[in-house]
């Protein structure tokens, strides 16, 4: 166990832990000594390495709260295969993920999600209802918007003609498959029922930036609309990433972790 160079009271440890299938899952947790315990959720094709996981779990770490960054399935250092789509299978890794911090006898004080990752959250909060603190940053509203841009006007004819889509990069070389299974699972997710489903008493954060070119901001203004207990926060000239404000992104999701561990007490 080492100790960081942020704040030389959290030790940083890596864990491995298995999901429901046996894969691994492996991630890194900011101890701060605490019992409660943050976990921090990646989006599509990131890692646990993300900026925005890594400056998340460093923030809290100075606020003197713990926290564990963790690769997805298929992602990362954590085994199984990457799939697009998948949200449930991702929201089952969360699920093992807690379950393990729960039998160590901590508190999951907050889950937060970027992206796809803030999707995940919200899923797991309509369906397990055990964590009252809920960060969603620049989630998609409707899952059935983007796919086109990401896979052509005709990805749905050429999905069920061939079984699967080949993305490519920007080099010309496969950077993943779709397959028919994947994507069905993600057009089959309505977030607005599934927002239905979250407890009244769990907190809600809502973080989007207004320079936001992937996922637009319009749809924080959405989830705002039906999520019960929320607050919204517009981050000004942030893109999806943040990539000239992770200070302020920083800020406004660990005071609104405070301000939760404050209440519960």
């Amino acid at each position: 166990m080492a100790q960081t160079g942020q704040n030389p009271t959290v030790q940083q440890q890596n864990l491995t832990i298995p999901n429901k299938n046996g894969e691994k899952l492996v991630g890194i947790l900011h101890d701060a000594g605490t019992m409660e315990i943050v976990i921090l959720c990646h989006g599509l094709q990131a890692s646990k390495e993300d900026k925005i996981m890594v400056n998340l779990a460093a923030a809290l770490e100075n606020a003197g709260i713990s926290s564990f960054r963790f690769d997805f399935t298929g992602n990362g250092e954590s085994e199984g295969s990457f799939q697009f789509g998948n949200y449930w299978r991702e929201v089952e890794d969360l699920h093992a993920v807690a379950q393990h911090f729960c039998e160590a006898n901590r508190k999951i004080s907050a889950i937060i999600g970027h992206s796809k990752g803030a999707g995940v959250v919200l899923l797991y909060a309509s369906k397990y209802h055990d964590v009252k603190t809920v960060a969603n940053l620049s989630g998609r509203y409707d899952l059935k918007a983007g796919l086109e841009e990401r896979l052509g006007k005709d990805f749905m004819e050429r999905i069920l003609r061939n079984g699967f889509i080949e993305v490519k990069n920007s080099s010309g070389n496969v950077d993943y498959r779709v397959t028919e299974e994947s994507l069905v699972d993600r057009l089959t997710i309505s977030m607005h029922e599934a927002c239905l489903q979250i407890d009244k008493d769990c907190r809600l954060l809502t973080v989007h930036g207004s320079a936001d070119e992937t996922i637009p901001v319009g749809d924080a203004f959405k989830f705002a609309k039906i999520l019960p207990n929320n607050k919204l926060e517009i981050i000004e000239g942030a893109d999806h990433n943040y990539t000239n404000h992770q200070s302020e992104l920083a800020s406004v999701a660990v005071d609104f972790i405070k301000e939760n561990l404050e209440l519960a007490t």
